[in-house]
């Protein structure tokens, strides 16, 4: 069930009465809002609604073991219990295929080869995201950094909330579970940061990133050999935009939909292309995650203790592994890599020349064709497909065929969103709420059916999905 279609506008509506009908029943509401995000999620594959239900049962467990355990050596075994059980369900279900074909190729290079069990596996949506759920919720619980929930259903709504369950944001545990204990409240302020929130993800979807991905990135990343500099060139920066439009408008329509249920999502996106060094970019790219991967593998790995070369090794372990999370492919791994080799190269710098500074001009374009070449590996299908893209862009000068005042349009105006106000949404919103109500219904139902409009048929599904 995608956002931008009539069918979860219907099912939205309906959820939307029915869990403000409930009053001060707090109670019914969650599991109203538990049964519905089932339902949501059965949209899908309803078969993976019982791993969902199932993996919320063990961290719940899990985490009522630790919290009733007082010994330290039990806890830390516990915890360690639950994180492997997570990171089992993920390798199996995403990376079981790619892990026996690199074991089958190391056995053909030694003259070992053998039939190896390569099974079918289907990728459940969000599987990655409700995962990482789960292991932040075991490892705050042990830490003392979040109260273990009152109730199996309070675990279970954590993990399959529909708002962030397929595609983020990484809502920690300490952040949801003590809204849930209280009965939400919905104010004019939040009611119109939600709705200006979905209008603008809608917007920046099925306008921004839709036209561009059909009309020059798809094409162009198909087969690059086919396309001369000037299409190529311009279907990386269409991609920089449209990565950044699904992605973020998939978390702004997540933080506008909870909004409106009242609950407070936390930010995702800081206007990452604005980012005058990658350490600055990663603090406005996918905060959620960044942050996750800061707080739960960077850290634990010892962080910037030990000095500067073991916190740099440190570093590249975390993108290396945070470009492995985004998928089963060398591709990933080399785009983590990058980010993980220019950062390293930047902390260096700082600390060899901690006075030095460039205009910040300077660092926005640099950093800016940095993250620009890592979307060229994160989006070519291999090796092959990312080197046949670099090279048909320094040799092939043909005219272009792709490229249109529209797609030049798009890439322009996407990329100076960027420029704008860092808190333009919140101040569209203050301007809103002053309105009266129909006012507010009538320009947020007007701006619905001119994006309906101007929008291409048919809706792809969000690029952070099959993550």
């Amino acid at each position: 069930m995608l956002f931008p279609t009539m069918q979860f506008g219907l099912f939205f509506l309906v959820v939307y009465a029915v869990t403000w009908g409930f009053g001060r029943d707090n109670v019914a509401r969650k599991w109203f809002l538990l049964l519905a995000s089932w339902v949501f999620y059965a949209a899908w594959d309803w078969h993976f609604v019982f791993l969902l239900i199932g993996s919320g049962v063990m961290n719940w467990w899990v985490a009522d073991r630790i919290n009733r355990t007082e010994s330290d050596g039990r806890r830390k075994a516990l915890v360690a219990l639950g994180v492997t059980i997570n990171l089992l369900v993920l390798g199996v279900f995403k990376y079981y295929g790619f892990f026996v074909e690199q074991l089958g190729t190391l056995l053909d290079s030694f003259g070992w080869g053998r039939d190896l069990p390569l099974l079918e596996i289907i990728l459940p949506v969000g599987i990655s995201f409700f995962t990482f759920q789960g292991i932040s919720y075991l490892v705050d619980v042990y830490r003392g950094k979040t109260p273990v929930a009152r109730s199996l259903g309070d675990v279970l709504l954590l993990m399959s909330f529909f708002p962030h369950l397929v595609a983020g944001p990484i809502v920690r545990a300490s952040h949801l579970l003590p809204q849930f204990e209280r009965t939400p409240k919905l104010s004019r302020e939040i009611v119109c940061h939600g709705l200006v929130l979905i209008a603008w993800g809608l917007a920046k979807k099925t306008i921004f990133a839709s036209e561009l991905a059909t009309r020059i990135v798809d094409p162009v990343f198909f087969d690059p050999a086919s396309f001369g500099v000037v299409d190529l060139a311009m279907a990386a920066y269409a991609y920089a935009v449209q990565i950044y439009c699904d992605f973020s408008a998939y978390s702004d329509i997540a933080i506008g939909v909870a909004a409106l249920l009242g609950y407070r999502f936390p930010r995702n996106f800081d206007q990452p292309y604005r980012a005058t060094s990658l350490q600055d970019f990663w603090r406005r790219w996918h905060m959620s995650l960044s942050q996750w991967l800061r707080d739960y593998l960077y850290i634990p790995l010892g962080g910037g203790r030990g000095g500067l070369w073991r916190s740099c090794r440190n570093l590249l372990i975390t993108m290396l592994l945070g470009g492995l999370w985004h998928g089963a492919a060398w591709t990933f791994v080399a785009w983590g890599a990058l980010h993980g080799v220019v950062l390293v190269i930047e902390r260096l710098w700082r600390a060899a020349r901690p006075n030095a500074a460039w205009p910040a001009w300077v660092g926005l374009i640099v950093t800016f064709h940095v993250v620009l070449l890592g979307w060229i590996l994160f989006r070519a299908e291999d090796f092959t497909a990312a080197s046949t893209f670099l090279v048909s862009l320094a040799t092939h000068w043909t005219a272009p065929t792709l490229v249109t005042p529209m797609i030049l349009s798009l890439v322009v105006v996407g990329l100076a969103l960027h420029a704008l106000p860092p808190r333009a949404g919140e101040g569209v919103a203050q301007l809103l709420s002053k309105l009266p109500s129909p006012a507010t219904a009538l320009l947020f139902g007007a701006a619905v059916l001119i994006i309906e409009a101007i929008r291409p048929e048919g809706v792809a599904p969000f690029i952070y999905f099959r993550f």
